[in-house]
């Protein structure tokens, strides 16, 4: 009741403010320019409210309060008044629609849906154009299905049939909780049980790679203990991903492969013991 009074209240005193001539406008633009004359603001801005009411009652179908839309359209006023160069010998109303506009377009995109819409300058002109266009093709009678519908206004603003079919979807019914119970007759279970995420929790991730840090610099240093021959026949049948036969090695070696088996097993002991001497808690999580 509050807010319907402030607003009638706000309509009659736009309408009662008097209209600017080309000549005063350009120089109260001026003063506010050079000199910041707030007094001279005030002028332009009181009149030029009644541009901001009337877009404001254009966009009343989207459900969201007209006195905020009055209020963030007398930003976009504002900001229009900031910007202005008079010198341009451009009426101030021209310019200051597209800011008016702009600012009620955004505050409606932000607050219209819970769900973050897209905010290309494609997807908002389908946004606030798609149930103009859907009604009329509805009305010439000659659209006979939803894909030809989507169709023709994909064409139209230049986006993709999957866009003009997503957002008819969101224009089509309000937002759902995803607290509130799935039907009447099962109200212990939500949408959200639905949800499960079977990935480990972030901090779960973040131990894992400290963990796999610390035992990369643990390999790294222990391997330093190896001489050549034992580091090439661990790298090559532990730390590859296609580990080589001890036949392989062998013929590469020059050696048995139970030679190779022999030399594998004493560097994997070495291993073992810079392990224990270095870490032992780490130690006994190792299975090398």
């Amino acid at each position: 009741m509050g807010s319907d009074i402030a607003r009638r209240s706000m309509v009659r005193a736009a309408m009662a403010a008097p209209y600017l001539e080309r000549d005063e406008e350009r120089d109260l633009a001026i003063r506010w320019k050079e000199n910041h004359d707030q007094e001279a603001l005030h002028k332009i801005a009181s009149a030029h409210m009644r541009l901001v009411i009337s877009m404001a009652s254009r966009f009343r179908n989207f459900g969201l309060p007209v006195n905020d839309l009055i209020q963030e359209g007398h930003v976009g006023l504002l900001e229009a008044a900031a910007r202005f160069e008079p010198e341009r010998e451009v009426r101030f109303s021209t310019y200051a629609t597209w800011w008016i506009r702009a600012s009620m377009q955004d505050y409606i995109l932000r607050n219209w849906s819970i769900v973050r819409g897209g905010t290309s300058s494609a997807q908002k002109a389908l946004f606030f154009n798609l149930r103009r266009l859907r009604a009329r093709l509805a009305q010439s009678g000659n659209v006979t299905s939803l894909p030809a519908m989507y169709r023709q206004i994909s064409d139209a603003l230049g986006v993709s049939e999957k866009d003009v079919a997503i957002m008819d979807s969101r224009l089509s019914g309000p937002d759902t909780s995803l607290s509130a119970p799935v039907s009447e007759e099962d109200g212990g279970t939500s949408r959200m049980d639905f949800l499960v995420d079977d990935r480990p929790l972030q901090d779960e991730i973040v131990e894992g790679l400290i963990d796999d840090k610390r035992r990369s610099t643990w390999l790294r240093e222990a391997m330093g203990i190896l001489d050549e021959r034992e580091h090439r026949i661990i790298t090559r049948r532990r730390l590859s991903e296609d580990g080589a036969t001890l036949e392989t090695l062998g013929n590469e070696l020059g050696i048995s492969k139970e030679r190779v088996r022999q030399i594998e097993n004493r560097a994997l002991e070495k291993l073992r013991s810079a392990l224990v001497r270095d870490d032992p808690d780490m130690a006994a999580q190792q299975h090398v």
